[in-house]
């Protein structure tokens, strides 16, 4: 048993198939199969049912993989070790974001990262919350950025800005013309809201206290922010949106958003890690860069404000 044997075992319980398994490892799919096979022939056990499609772990399988990534993780953390006493800032580093943060922060400082630190390779994988602490604590990423600290003791969060929502209204609805929002106002039925699982649309719900059943969501169930953004451009309801993306909106965009009446919703943003994480010299770099590249008033929450 290797851990390159454990390596394609993960691949082909990622990808559960052997062919994109191998193209993912960068091996012959006759190779990969014949490792596997070794590792499940010094086992006596199956860990794979070939005879589906897709594939599928079996029962000791799924207990195998489990145990095949804690130990990949841990023997990641010693080339990581490495990297952090020679204070390096090269390699894989990935970061798991959700969707309702990504659009919106990466490129106020991605782009500077990359052109500053060519050899540290940075990769953004969109994710819901639940999803982001998942990968986070199965050793698929090595950090999160989320709406709020993360639960649970083993994580770290590191705050890193707050962030109020606004709303944003059609010119044909009676909010249009009222220089605040107050949550009372909002009627569910011209509201338009992101699925269920988006902690952005929870933490609104929430707040304005709306009933789970929306007409809007009926109608475009799967959709994005910014889809909601065009359907209410060309005249139709209202969304909400977090502040960064209010910066990135023209002047003729600004006209439809409208601020929420004291207190105003907020979320805090953070980086999460696991409580073993090793790569602090990234880390507190990605924090700076990300902090740098933010208004100096959302580094802390503000008069008015209200995290929810």
């Amino acid at each position: 048993m290797n851990l390159q044997q454990l390596e394609y075992i993960l691949a082909v319980d990622e990808l559960r198939h052997f062919a994109k398994a191998a193209e993912y490892c960068n091996v012959t799919q006759p190779t990969l199969s014949a490792m596997i096979q070794k590792l499940e022939d010094e086992l006596d056990a199956k860990i794979f049912d070939r005879g589906v499609q897709p594939v599928q772990p079996t029962l000791i399988g799924k207990k195998i993989i489990e145990q095949a990534r804690i130990a990949v993780h841990q023997a990641s953390l010693i080339k990581d070790l490495v990297k952090e006493e020679e204070q390096s800032l090269n390699g894989i580093f990935r970061i798991a974001v959700l969707p309702t943060i990504a659009p919106y922060l990466l490129p106020r400082f991605f782009p500077q990262v990359m052109e500053l630190y060519p050899a540290l390779d940075i990769r953004m994988i969109e994710m819901k919350t639940k999803n982001c602490l998942a990968a986070l604590q199965a050793g698929g990423v090595e950090a999160a950025i989320i709406a709020g600290p993360a639960e649970g003791k083993d994580f770290l969060s590191t705050p890193l800005y707050y962030e109020s929502f606004f709303g944003y209204v059609s010119s044909k609805e009676s909010l249009f013309k009222k220089e605040v929002i107050r949550s009372s106002e909002i009627s569910g039925e011209k509201l338009w809201l992101l699925d269920e699982g988006h902690c952005f649309r929870d933490q609104l719900m929430r707040f304005c206290q709306l009933k789970p059943a929306q007409s809007c969501q009926i109608a475009y169930k799967l959709g994005s922010m910014e889809t909601f953004m065009r359907m209410v451009e060309s005249g139709k309801g209202m969304t909400f949106i977090p502040g960064l993306a209010v910066l990135q909106l023209s002047e003729e965009q600004k006209k439809l958003v409208r601020p929420f009446a004291i207190p105003r919703p907020t979320r805090q943003i953070c980086i999460i890690t696991r409580t073993d994480f090793v790569r602090h010299a990234v880390l507190a770099m990605l924090t700076d860069k990300i902090k740098a590249a933010l208004p100096k008033e959302m580094l802390t929450l503000q008069n008015g404000q209200k995290v929810v």
